[in-house]
């Protein structure tokens, strides 16, 4: 398990770039992601951190805006199409969970990734993510099931996990029904998502079951610390701040629930074993600095892993390809990875 001092260690990489917090932060958006900054503010949404979450789960969205800033380009704004888009509701924990199967073009049967959307634990659902889904199904050639989950504070911390445990262990017993083959799956995930999907790994491995050949971590929470690099630099950034994940953490555990290495995956998971690994972080994000370090960390337990970091973009870029030349660059990296495991790569015991 990684030390106090080596975790800070791997932080203070990068707290030459946090001096001029705030300051930079504008000039160095790509044009791209500043146009759909600007369609964001021009939505109007008020700041989550001073709404209850019933009300943070009605403000316009990142995909809002994206959706948005195609309509003032004079371009369609329609989903990237998929082969078949199919809702199901399967059988979870505590009742009924929602999925969506994205078919891509071909007969089959497809490698398969579970994917599990952002928002902190608390907002947004498949529709809010259904871009990354879609671009993943296609670039892949794998059919993707997106997984919903019980959200805080309704359902705190560990509900969602367990969620996302039984959303994989469902696929991996019914990929064969929807032409899927359960002997190539991966898990990736968005944000509070990609801390599902490693979580997964670690739960997987706990309880002796096979383990996906694949974890797409974008933009993870990994840690609770809002003291790093980059959580100094991009303090007021948006669409993702320091107040805001402040608020997430404090709706979606109770504070002795921070240290579980599920939530903290830097400080205290044991990640020696796990399935390799691709990490992507966004230069605009407070998130950047422990998704660096998460990367470290996979490299120090013999993990094998990718690490890429997006200059001038912000978090939610990733799902942005429409719009955002850096996200269809990680999404072809992405892409590139998780094609080469699924390739015919066996679950892993």
């Amino acid at each position: 398990m990684i030390s106090p001092i080596e975790i800070a260690s791997l932080f203070a990489l990068t707290t030459l770039g946090a001096v001029t917090a705030g300051i930079r932060a504008r000039d160095k958006v790509d044009r791209d992601m500043q146009d759909v900054l600007d369609a964001l503010k021009e939505l109007g949404g008020k700041p989550i951190e001073t709404l209850s979450p019933a009300e943070a789960r009605e403000q316009p969205t990142p995909a809002d805006a994206v959706a948005a800033l195609l309509v003032a380009l004079g371009q369609v704004s329609e989903p990237e199409k998929v082969s078949a888009v199919d809702d199901r509701t399967i059988k979870g924990p505590a009742g009924a969970m929602s999925i969506r199967i994205y078919t891509p073009e071909g007969t089959g049967p497809f490698p398969v990734i579970v994917y599990y959307h952002g928002g902190g634990f608390v907002i947004a659902d498949l529709d809010v993510y259904d871009s990354t889904p879609r671009a993943l199904a296609n670039a892949v050639g794998a059919i993707v099931v997106s997984a919903h989950y019980r959200q805080a504070p309704e359902h705190k911390f560990p509900a969602a996990h367990e969620d996302a445990l039984a959303a994989y262990q469902w696929v991996f017993e019914h990929a064969d029904e929807f032409k899927g083959d359960a002997g190539r799956m991966a898990v990736a995930g968005e944000s509070a998502g990609a801390n599902l999907a490693a979580a997964v790994c670690l739960m997987a491995r706990e309880r002796r079951m096979p383990l996906p050949a694949h974890q797409l971590l974008v933009y993870p929470v990994a840690d609770s610390n809002t003291e790093t690099p980059s959580y100094r630099e991009n303090a007021d950034a948006k669409p993702l701040n320091r107040a805001m994940m402040k608020w997430f953490f404090q709706h979606a555990a109770k504070p002795g629930d921070i240290s579980d290495p599920r939530l903290g995956l830097l400080p205290s998971a044991d990640l020696a074993g796990l399935p390799p690994a691709t990490v992507i972080t966004a230069e605009i994000d407070p998130l950047r600095s422990e998704g660096e370090a998460l990367a470290a960390k996979f490299k120090q337990a013999d993990v094998p892993v990718h690490y890429r970091n997006y200059d001038g973009v912000t978090h939610e870029f990733f799902g942005m390809g429409q719009v955002v030349a850096k996200a269809r660059e990680a999404m072809n990296f992405a892409a590139s990875r998780l094609k080469q495991a699924l390739a015919s790569s066996p679950p892993r015991n």
